[in-house]
């Protein structure tokens, strides 16, 4: 088969058509040209449609100022005392005339319509061609019209003697093709104003339309259309939130994935984002006082991913992504690590005991074997009962319980102070569960790897408030830096595995300050850190008491009751079921796990 064979067949040359440009440059520069041209056209014949009837006003105008000078008494006196002739005074005076001021003729005539003068002597002595009666009788005349000598612009005023009779008349003509000529002369160069206005409106129509072709990328208008629509479908679908600020700082377009992640609504857009937003880091980032890629914020219950990009107008678009459940697992996942390394601890441990027990009843030690087990079974109970004595909300003392376990195999002790009590009438235990969790996991960070490390937790109920304390033994927050730590993203610690820090102390701080409270750093006794939440509202109104009858003394039957009570809370079934239990409780909402 032949290579002509094998070849894909050519496509149709399209054939070019003719017609209105598609493209925004094309259109809106013809339209510019158009009206501009238009413009100039109008323009033009209005100044030339008055421009001939000025003309011919000012040529009649100039034709009766010189009939007028020249209707002098000496001239009246002439008429009256000589006869026509073409040597005459008259003839000879109007001729004068006629030649200085360049008119086309200056005729003088009687009260009978004869002509004393002409530039023709043969019409000497006729009576003239148009009908004199008007200007006879006393009244100036002006009009173009037909003569023995054409077509002109005449004047024509009464000829009086000295003491004011008319013995005639004189009258005067411009030739009215020097008229029509002035028009003509005048045309070029009111053409070529014209031309020149149009030039420099082209000239201006393409420069603006040069610029807009460069703005809109030489689109078409089907094209500006379809990208809107795009856009608009595009940034209301898209699962991150958009922001696009103008040049001064007020909200231009906000998706609804913005809108959703900033707890706003339509009515944002064109308003300053301060005032949108309130002052604050979100705002900080939104407005480009803070910079840097992948910036961390905290709006509300989310935490927010920032990143911030200028345009060339001078404004900014940011985008927003939803770091809250990412987070949450994250701080799962370190949560489940440090819950591993307890229960590796403890499964080290316990088979020590287990070998020390063995060995006691092999040695026939039954006695020892028994205080042994005691002992053991003793202190951890002790811990969950001190917990429990003065925490009675269930999902804190459990957290406690686990955080003490932790505390313990990280060689930390982590005890409640004697004046602490929390009764169970927590409005929101979670949050509480939150702000005691992030305290108390930098304590233990702050104290890690030192001698005697301590973790000395305080609750204390004022009304309906509660008042947390969380002091530790480490090092101490320098006084400099006891509000940097309350800003989201800071951190002196190594990043985790999901990537971020600083949100802890950012929440503790948040979830106070909702509820009208505070959240600040001291100096502690013993040298250390004293974190200090006051949450207020946080309990309710205790339900009244009812009478009841006055307690008996525990039998067996109540111990062994309190036995299967025990065996079902897992706050007082021992420190590793109490921190599995705090670990697998109900999930806080995003905000009150991030730390």
């Amino acid at each position: 088969m032949s290579p002509a064979q094998t070849s894909p067949p050519r496509p149709r040359a399209r054939r070019r058509r003719f017609g209105w440009p598609q493209r925004v440059f094309s259109q809106v520069l013809l339209m510019q040209l158009a009206i501009a041209t238009g413009v100039t056209v109008l323009a033009t014949g209005l100044f030339l449609a008055p421009l001939s009837a000025q003309l011919d006003d000012q040529a009649m105008r100039r034709a009766l100022a010189i009939a007028g000078t020249t209707a002098s008494p000496r001239l009246a006196a002439d008429l009256t005392s000589t006869q026509p002739s073409a040597r005459g005074p008259v003839q000879t005076e109007a001729e004068r005339i006629r030649t200085s001021t360049g008119a086309e003729y200056v005729v003088v005539m009687d009260t009978r319509g004869v002509r004393w003068s002409h530039t023709d002597p043969a019409a000497i002595g006729r009576r003239v061609s148009t009908d004199p009666t008007d200007v006879l009788a006393g009244r100036d005349v002006m009009e173009i019209d037909s003569g023995t000598l054409g077509r002109s612009a005449r004047g024509k005023t009464p000829l009086r003697d000295a003491d004011g009779r008319i013995v005639g008349a004189v009258s005067v003509g411009i030739e009215y093709d020097s008229v029509r000529d002035r028009l003509l002369a005048a045309i070029p160069g009111l053409l070529a104003y014209a031309g020149g206005a149009l030039a420099a409106g082209a000239l201006a129509a393409y420069l603006i339309s040069r610029r807009l072709q460069r703005q809109t990328h030489d689109l078409a208008f089907s094209d500006i259309s379809a990208l809107l629509a795009e856009r608009e479908a595009m940034l209301h679908g898209i699962r991150e939130g958009v922001v696009a600020l103008d040049r001064n700082g007020s909200v231009r377009l906000m998706n609804d994935e913005a809108q959703r992640l900033l707890g706003l609504g339509p009515e944002a857009a064109g308003r300053p984002l301060d005032e949108v937003l309130g002052r604050g880091r979100t705002a900080d980032v939104l407005a480009g006082r803070v910079t840097g890629e992948d910036l961390l914020t905290v709006r509300g219950h989310r935490v927010l991913i920032a990143n911030r990009m200028p345009t060339d107008d001078g404004g900014a678009v940011a985008t927003l992504r939803d770091r809250t459940e990412l987070e949450r697992l994250g701080r799962e996942l370190d949560s489940t690590r440090g819950l591993i390394d307890a229960l590796r601890a403890q499964d080290h441990e316990h088979a020590n005991r287990m070998h020390t027990l063995l060995g006691l009843l092999e040695l026939e030690m039954h006695e020892e074997a028994v205080e042994f087990v005691t002992e053991v079974v003793g202190v951890h109970r002790a811990t969950a009962e001190q917990v429990t004595e003065k925490v009675h909300d269930p999902l804190l003392a459990a957290l406690l319980v686990g955080k003490a376990t932790v505390s313990a195999e990280r060689g930390a002790s982590l005890r409640l102070t004697p004046d602490s009590l929390l009764p169970d009438l927590l409005v929101d235990p979670r949050e509480l569960v939150t702000v005691v969790g992030n305290l108390v996991d930098n304590a233990l960070d702050a104290v890690a790897g030192t001698p005697g490390a301590r973790i000395d937790v305080s609750f204390r109920a004022e009304g309906r408030t509660v008042v947390l304390r969380v002091a530790d033994s480490g090092p101490g927050v320098p006084e400099e830096r006891r509000e940097l730590i309350f800003t989201e993203g800071w951190s002196t610690k190594a990043l985790p595995s999901h990537g971020k820090r600083g949100l802890g102390l950012p929440l503790v701080r948040r979830l106070a300050e909702r509820r009208g409270g505070t959240a600040r750093v001291a100096d502690g006794l013993d040298g250390g850190a004293e974190f200090t939440v006051v949450l207020p509202d946080a309990l309710t109104e205790p339900d009244p008491v009812p009478d009841v009858p006055a307690a008996r003394p525990e039998s067996a039957a109540d111990t062994a009751a309190r036995g299967t009570e025990a065996a079902a809370d897992p706050a007082l079934r021992g420190p590793e079921a109490a921190a599995e239990a705090a670990l697998r409780g109900p999930d806080p909402e995003p905000v009150e796990e991030a730390r």
